[in-house]
């Protein structure tokens, strides 16, 4: 129906709907493919309520600056007396009791929140397979996984079932599903957006970003959701520009990092690999510099990422068992059943095989082979990014090696799943913003992205490169 905020903006002056005519819509709309299984709970009666507020406040002139738009949430994320479960059985029946700060936000400036929709267990997965209430399939190919774990959120998104929604990024869990489902994905710097009420994966990973259909939205929306926050003292006090404002075309001129590495093209897709040359070719004529450097370290990012996250996810999910909420075993008899028995019974088998490799990696005599060394290259990740920046204003990159993969195709395979996070995984460990915008379509069908990536807190410079070749590729 609308694929960018400003249409829905003047939909709503002219007249020829309302915020209660775009709820209802949407509804529909979900009804009309509910065998996708996008999302968990629609929250009928909260949108509609909101929904004529914010009518009422458009009509007094009193309406806040997303008034008219509807988005979705991961099932990650809080919003007071609304369900929660990180799609997870263990946290079956939750209703969080707050709201998070990144939801607060975007209902003051009267969004209209519709549902929350599935997503990989916990944050866990690159194909939102791991779902304790079943696979999302792709809307554009449904024997197609929509990416993970914010599949769900990019999926409706695609599926015109929202305008935009909200996903969380640990590894690329945002910009991989924009790919593979069309879309703009964008996971700001790491504490840009207060993580309160964000149910932890990673807490040094994790990061609040946004699908849209455009990257105008997607700044709107980071403006909005941005800024410090006392609830969340790692959400960081840098001001927040008005990044919507700050997407005009510019004739500046910029350097474009484009790691040597990846021009081999080894382990990708033909037709993803012509794409990337031919947008640095494309950058090239538009009068950019664009600088080859060598970076040597994509083979040992994936392995770092996942010895660091799962350690930090061990730590983080010890909370869950079974004796002070959510699941409990049925058969449990005293506090060690409860807790073994709640905790085998409620987490799946991805979250399982991440709590055990990370108790590993954290304990006696092996966490400085693995965990402290992988900190170690985190730091020489970071200390050689910051060098890239020094000479460059943006990195390039592809989002994925493919396309979107079959339904079950990988599902037994986790080291072939791990790597789909190859190139997205570097911005998280780094703490950088980065951005997947869609390039076009695959002979086959199917839409994959390209990623940008930019120096820490420079969203500004991020989004309005995006925004000019979004609109130049696709």
């Amino acid at each position: 129906m609308y694929t960018s905020f400003n249409q829905v903006k003047a939909a709503l002056v002219e007249q020829s709907v309302t915020c209660v005519s775009l709820v209802d819509h949407y509804i529909q709309k979900i009804k009309d493919r509910e065998h996708l299984n996008i999302f968990l709970e629609v929250f009928d009666d909260s949108a509609v309520a909101k929904a004529k507020e914010v009518d009422a406040k458009i009509a007094s002139g009193t309406a806040g600056k997303l008034a008219g738009m509807v988005i979705a949430i991961k099932d990650n994320i809080c919003y007071k007396d609304h369900k929660v479960s990180g799609s997870s059985k263990i946290l079956g029946g939750f209703e969080s009791l707050f709201s998070s700060t990144a939801v607060e936000r975007l209902l003051a400036e009267d969004a209209i929140i519709i549902g929350r929709t599935n997503c990989d267990e916990f944050a866990m997965g690159s194909s939102n397979e791991n779902s304790a209430y079943g696979k999302v399939l792709n809307p554009i190919q449904e024997d197609k996984v929509p990416g993970g774990s914010s599949g769900g959120s990019a999926a409706a998104v695609t599926a015109g079932m929202c305008l935009a929604s909200l996903g969380s990024d640990t590894g690329g869990s945002i910009r991989q599903p924009a790919s593979f489902c069309g879309n703009v994905g964008l996971k700001p710097t790491y504490a840009r957006i207060s993580r309160w009420g964000l149910l932890a994966y990673a807490s040094s990973f994790d990061q609040i970003g946004p699908f849209t259909h455009t990257v105008e939205d997607a700044a709107l929306l980071l403006e909005v959701m941005a800024g410090s926050d006392g609830k969340d003292n790692t959400a960081s006090n840098v001001l927040v520009d008005h990044y919507s404002k700050l997407l005009e075309d510019s004739n500046e001129t910029l350097t474009i990092g484009v790691p040597k590495d990846l021009l081999t093209g080894e382990g990708m897709d033909d037709e993803v690999l012509a794409t990337y040359k031919g947008f640095i070719n494309t950058i090239k004529e538009d009068g950019h510099k664009v600088v080859e450097f060598d970076f040597p370290f994509f083979d040992y990012m994936v392995p770092t990422y996942y010895v660091l996250t799962t350690a930090e996810a061990s730590a983080n999910l010890a909370r869950y068992d079974g004796a002070h909420f959510g699941y409990r075993s049925e058969q449990a008899t005293d506090i060690d059943s409860t807790y073994e028995l709640s905790r085998s019974e409620g987490f799946g088998m991805e979250v399982k095989r991440r709590i055990m490799l990370g108790t590993f990696v954290l304990s006696a005599g092996y966490m400085d082979a693995y965990y402290a060394k992988a900190q170690k290259v985190r730091r020489i990740l970071k200390t050689r990014t910051e060098e890239v920046f020094a000479k460059a204003d943006l990195i390039l990159t592809p989002t994925t090696p493919t396309t979107a993969f079959g339904i079950g195709e990988n599902i037994d395979d986790p080291i072939t799943m791990y790597l789909q996070d190859i190139f997205t995984v570097y911005a998280n460990l780094v703490g950088s913003p980065a951005i997947s915008i869609p390039v076009g379509k695959h002979s086959n069908g199917l839409p994959f992205g390209m990623q940008l990536m930019a120096n820490d807190f420079e969203e500004s410079k991020l989004l309005a490169f995006s925004a000019k070749y979004q609109k130049k590729l696709v």
